[in-house]
């Protein structure tokens, strides 16, 4: 599963493939506070447009996955741009981000979201209290993407890109794109269905997102390229 790229408007973003990892590092430790709403407001504040946009995705969580304790935390740029900006500068992430360079670049992409109104919120997830993936939620049906297939009210978006190596390649991926799918649908109640559109060519995310309960929809024309539309049904959310 590969990271993709983003910016005119943030684009999808999945994780690169690796090799499997039977038995992954130990996680580093990190100053965020350990996953729980409770140590989360010194480090968030809701974003003034959130609550008629996305229904607060920073009180989405803690939720259990088959690979630990996962939470959502809103984005500050003081504290995390670093942190992202290395990750954009992995080549695996640049190739499809296309956010590689100094902090500058990576500042400039998450400016737009947090100064909007809300209507897309960029995210650290943290996996058992360590930062160790990027997520912008937003409201598909009012973003650019609206214009090149049937967007229903309401419908959500997500992008990933997980940041870590050990992370990736060993169903990580996977597993917390449909916890964060779960997530949505859950917090969400006026939402039909989640929806990503991956570059056609990354197969692996292809796959990851149809392993996550996702079906393929369409194939799509975008500015930046041919992509698949995935999409996770409120209905068929049991099903698949």
């Amino acid at each position: 599963m590969a990271a993709e790229a983003g910016a005119r408007p943030p684009s999808p973003l999945q994780p690169a493939p690796e090799p499997d990892r039977s038995h992954p590092a130990p996680r580093t430790p990190h100053s965020y506070s350990p996953v729980g709403t409770s140590h989360l407001a010194p480090h968030t504040a809701s974003h003034p447009h959130s609550d008629d946009l996305l229904d607060c995705p920073e009180a989405w969580g803690p939720v259990a996955t088959p690979v630990g304790a996962f939470q959502l935390v809103p984005v500050r740029v003081e504290r995390d741009l670093s942190l992202l900006s290395a990750w954009m500068n992995d080549p695996a992430v640049a190739a499809f981000w296309e956010l590689a360079g100094p902090e500058s670049v990576t500042a400039a992409h998450l400016r737009p979201q947090l100064d909007g109104d809300g209507r897309s919120v960029p995210c650290l997830g943290l996996l058992d209290g360590t930062p160790m993936s990027y997520w912008e939620i937003y409201r598909a049906d009012l973003d650019p993407l609206a214009r090149h297939y049937p967007a229903r009210p309401h419908d959500t978006g997500i992008h990933l890109l997980i940041g870590g190596v050990a992370d990736r390649g060993r169903g990580v991926g996977t597993a917390l794109l449909r916890a964060v799918a779960d997530l949505v649908l859950d917090n969400r109640p006026l939402c039909p269905r989640v929806v990503a559109e991956p570059d056609l060519r990354n197969t692996p995310s292809v796959s990851a997102f149809l392993s996550a309960g996702f079906r393929f929809s369409a194939e799509v024309d975008l500015p930046d390229k041919r992509a698949a539309l995935m999409v996770r049904d409120r209905a068929l959310r049991n099903l698949l």
